[in-house]
């Protein structure tokens, strides 16, 4: 229960000076080693690839034995602890007659996407190509007997799609000196260097050598290198194709550009050149009970959310072991294109939003235009975009001509919105404009506005005081299900304190929600929240345990109703209670929403 000394001593922080800290490094630092690589204007411009996980895990479907796997089917022989040599067994019945190079290629084009990437070697250390360096490859140890890299490349370079090869470059469960199996060699018995020289490095060079030019190496799993082994790695590679980019999951902070992990994308704009990667369904290799995928408006909104931080995304499709694509992948990456042949103009070759995202959706920008991406029509088709500050020249629905009205002033430029728009997933509007549009796309303050059901603001718009700090949290529900919230923690002691910038446009009472979670060690800490001169006390509940075997739960937690009077910017606080002795909470977001 709450004390009347409490919240005298909470009236007393209120007065507090409220200074903003600046966003951590892991956005605001430069994304990738090399901003001058010559390979970079392409790769930023492509904005959306395509990533195909296809191996023997492929033929398995995510079943080993009388067991069936769940999420990443690509690390079946781990999960199993398959034996090595049983595992191999699996490549002697890999027949995919069912691979057609131009068709992929085809399918890929008609989807939209500007680059292509395949893996060549997976941790189970069986090669998708010919290699001369094993006898552990698709030619020469399946009754296929073909390359299929051979004919893939040269389909994406007639189709004009740049081309590039995933390559696990630490791990491989199939040699005793590779990394990760441990269950058939021991790890004291490992010679990671031997690795590196008979396999890894060798292989690398076939792959830049033998399937023309290529327009990025893939990365992952780095380990076993010095970074000074690391660089000379790469710089033997770099000789024979220099124009080839490298990810960055080479390791320590040497690739050309920043890849985040898994299902993640960062929560503001950040500089350099960087990629999202995604999975069409819940496994990047194929799984025959997966059929978790995402609708063709998940794909279009993840598209234009990655566009406007900045970014790229790049979509992963795991084809099955007869070297077929899930029927649901091919018709939705379609469905994805043919909203890129209206809209394509406002995703490739734009740059993060000059406008942060509004409760309609997100934008994206080119120099004298600004693309807004509306995903949620206003009930008043009154469009508000905050901020504008060049002339206004003109607004239409992208691929019309239909102008639209609209007036500017100085707090926001409103659109008259037709009574249905084109496409209720996402209809791109275009404004023109002449002069100078500054960039407010760091700005924290969030339109809250009756014409939508929620305003939902994420944890890292705030304004973070005394010990609280903002820090990304990345778990699993189950196996390969990263997940990765910001959230606001550090929260003990009154000074700990919040602060949410918000511009109220109608007057009128408003449900206060926290979504967080918390220890149950830390639950029933008090808490109270501040807007317009009212208070909402609260116990923070219990939400679940979470370590390394337990994912991290949130709750939705309603604290009360306040009442705004006049419209209006306001700042709506959090903060501890004085005399708390644990970590209030880990706040996700804040949602405010309009009283019917």
């Amino acid at each position: 229960m709450f004390n009347r000394s409490a919240l005298l001593l909470l009236l007393l922080f209120g007065s507090l000076c409220v200074q903003a800290q600046d966003m951590p490094d892991m956005w605001t630092k430069a994304a990738g080693n090399n901003t001058t690589h010559p390979g970079l204007k392409w790769f930023r411009d492509a904005k959306f690839g395509l990533f195909i996980h296809w191996g023997l895990y492929s033929k398995l479907g995510g079943r080993w034995k009388d067991s069936s796997y769940y999420g990443s089917g690509e690390w079946l022989m781990n999960r199993a602890k398959a034996p090595a040599g049983e595992y191999a067994a699996v490549a002697k019945t890999f027949n995919p007659q069912g691979f057609n190079a131009e068709e992929w290629a085809q399918t890929a084009r008609d989807a939209g996407v500007r680059y292509l990437v395949i893996t060549a070697k997976h941790h189970e250390g069986f090669s998708m190509y010919d290699s001369k360096v094993t006898d552990f490859d698709i030619v020469d140890a399946s009754p296929y007997g073909k390359d299929p890299m051979k004919a893939l490349s040269r389909a994406c370079r007639e189709k004009g799609i740049p081309f590039g090869f995933y390559y696990s470059q630490f791990l491989d469960w199939h040699e005793p000196d590779g990394g990760g199996n441990t269950w058939d060699f021991p790890k004291d018995k490992k010679d990671y260097q031997q690795y590196y020289r008979s396999k890894s490095v060798p292989q690398l060079k076939e792959l830049l050598t033998n399937y023309g030019p290529l327009g990025l190496v893939w990365f992952d799993m780095p380990g076993g290198l010095t970074p000074e082994q690391t660089r000379q790695m790469i710089d033997s590679l770099r000789i024979l194709q220099p124009s080839c980019l490298f990810s960055s999951r080479v390791g320590h902070n040497l690739g050309d550009y920043r890849d985040f992990g898994d299902s993640e994308v960062p929560p503001v704009p950040i500089p350099g050149a960087w990629e999202s990667i995604y999975t069409h369904n819940d496994s990047w290799g194929y799984i025959e009970h997966d059929l978790n995928f995402k609708s063709p408006g998940e794909i279009i909104r993840l598209l234009s959310n990655v566009a406007s931080k900045g970014g790229n995304l790049m979509l992963n499709v795991g084809p099955d072991g007869n070297g077929k694509w899930p029927a649901y992948s091919i018709a939705y990456l379609k469905a994805t294109g043919r909203w890129l042949d209206i809209y394509g103009e406002s995703i490739y070759g734009t740059t993060y939003g000059l406008i942060p995202a509004q409760p309609w959706g997100v934008t994206t920008s080119k120099p004298g235009k600004l693309y807004l991406h509306v995903w949620e029509m206003p009930t008043g088709r009154q469009l508000r975009v905050p901020g504008i500050n060049a002339r206004v020249k003109s607004v239409k629905i992208l691929g019309s001509r239909q102008p639209l009205t609209w007036k500017q002033s100085t707090a926001a430029t409103t659109i008259q919105l037709p009574v249905t728009l084109p496409d209720t997933r996402n209809t791109v509007l275009v404004m023109e404009y002449s002069g100078t549009q500054q960039d407010l796309s760091q700005l924290r303050t969030q339109t809250v506005s009756s014409d939508y059901p929620r305003a939902e603001v994420p944890a890292v718009w705030a304004i973070y005081n005394g010990a609280a700090i903002n820090k990304l949290f990345t778990y699993s529900h189950y196996f390969g299900d990263w997940k990765h919230d910001n959230c606001a923690a550090g929260m003990i002691q009154p000074a700990d304190a919040l602060v949410f910038p918000l511009d109220i446009q109608d007057a009128g009472d408003y449900k206060v929600v926290l979504d967080y979670a918390c220890e149950p060690g830390n639950a029933s800490q008090q808490g109270v929240v501040t807007l317009a001169g009212q208070q909402l006390p609260f116990l923070s509940l219990a939400t679940g345990t979470n370590n390394s075997h337990q994912p991290m739960m949130f709750i939705e937690h309603a604290v009360g109703i306040l009442h705004i009077s006049e419209p209006g910017k306001h700042n709506l606080t959090i903060r501890p209670v004085a005399g708390n002795r644990k970590e209030l909470f880990r706040l996700r977001k804040i949602i405010l929403q309009p009283v019917k």
